[in-house]
């Protein structure tokens, strides 16, 4: 069964679950979980998300994201790619660090939010590896120190986080506190981790009537909110896919984007695989890249093997052509209409 794709809502929040490969340890210590956070810093900043939550345990991590324009994976993918490749050279071994890829939820922020804070930031409590909050509030592998001044990182945005429950920190932070003691022993966080849609869709007989719909894109596992939340989120994912398919009916693939661009940039397609500095083959590359992967659905390997590019590069000059068209005001309808 062919894996679902990634749903993408610009401003979205998403819970995000990583495990290491059958299970093992992905953080052997305090100079791994170290390397981890500052890569996740870095490409936070970098791509202009932010994290209201974390945790790190020996074999997973769990994070709480709002993610800006740019898609999930080009924070993950360099996170993820970088930390296993560090981990491996470390560690003397080979092979893939992490199970899979990482698991993302949707999460509706008016009706989950502060209960998936309070899971991720008790994960060590219910793993047995510290015992109150109290200790919690001192340990510096989650969220929760940061909200209380210790251990903080730069890029965790308390300030929002702390923002729902008051605009005076100290009362904000108070309100917090009794939050989290709560239910602190409570099993119903659990539930936090997958299968939004099942539930706020109204049980596996909704589920049904939304796939005979053709509107089960999503999946079970993918999003986490009431029935209006869903039906909102799959009509924004359903204007991307049908976006998408109006240039797959168009006969819009990869060939053909490489002779438009071309034709437009006045270079040979011979002249575009050259190394050269020239400013019309540097932009067209990068607008290849970046309409390829972000309109037309094409994975970073097929571009990058058209071009002769590394994956690293395709992901850079994506990101390059997108702010060229930010920039210019270029619109690909325009261009290519």
């Amino acid at each position: 069964m062919p894996r679902r794709g990634r749903l993408h809502i610009p401003g979205g929040y998403y819970h995000v679950i990583g495990r290491g490969l059958e299970r093992r340890y992905i953080f052997d210590g305090v100079e791994d979980k170290e390397n981890f956070l500052s890569r996740l810093g870095d490409n936070l900043i970098l791509c202009q998300v932010q994290c209201l939550a974390w945790a790190l345990m020996s074999n997973h991590y769990h994070l709480l994201l709002r993610v800006s324009e740019k898609p999930l994976s080009s924070l993950m993918a360099p996170l993820l790619g970088g930390y296993a490749g560090y981990y491996n050279r470390r560690h003397h071994r080979s092979g893939y660090v992490f199970q899979n890829r990482f698991k993302s939820i949707l999460c509706d922020a008016d009706n989950y939010l502060m209960e998936l804070v309070r899971y991720i930031h008790l994960n060590p409590i219910r793993a047995n590896m510290i015992e109150s909050l109290q200790e919690l509030e001192r340990y510096q592998w989650t969220g929760h120190a940061g909200i209380f001044g210790k251990h903080r990182k730069y890029w965790h945005n308390v300030d929002e986080m702390l923002g729902f429950f008051g605009h005076a920190r100290g009362v904000a932070r108070k309100r917090y506190r009794n939050f989290m003691a709560k239910e602190q022993y409570s099993e119903s966080g659990r539930n936090l981790s997958g299968g939004g849609l099942v539930r706020s869709s109204g049980g596996w007989e909704m589920l049904s009537r939304l796939r005979k719909e053709h509107s089960c894109r999503i999946g079970d596992e993918r999003i986490l909110g009431t029935t209006s939340f869903v039906e909102q989120a799959l009509k924004q994912d359903e204007l991307k896919i049908d976006f998408r398919s109006s240039l797959e009916k168009s006969g819009w693939t990869l060939d053909k984007l490489i002779i438009e661009v071309c034709r437009l940039y006045d270079i040979s397609e011979l002249g575009l695989l050259k190394k050269t500095r020239e400013t019309n083959s540097s932009v067209a590359k990068s607008l290849i890249c970046y309409w390829g992967r972000d309109l037309l659905g094409l994975t970073v390997k097929e571009i990058a093997a058209r071009l002769g590019l590394s994956h690293p590069a395709i992901s850079y000059r994506a990101k390059t052509g997108r702010q060229y068209c930010e920039s210019n005001g270029i619109e690909f309808e325009e261009m290519m209409g």
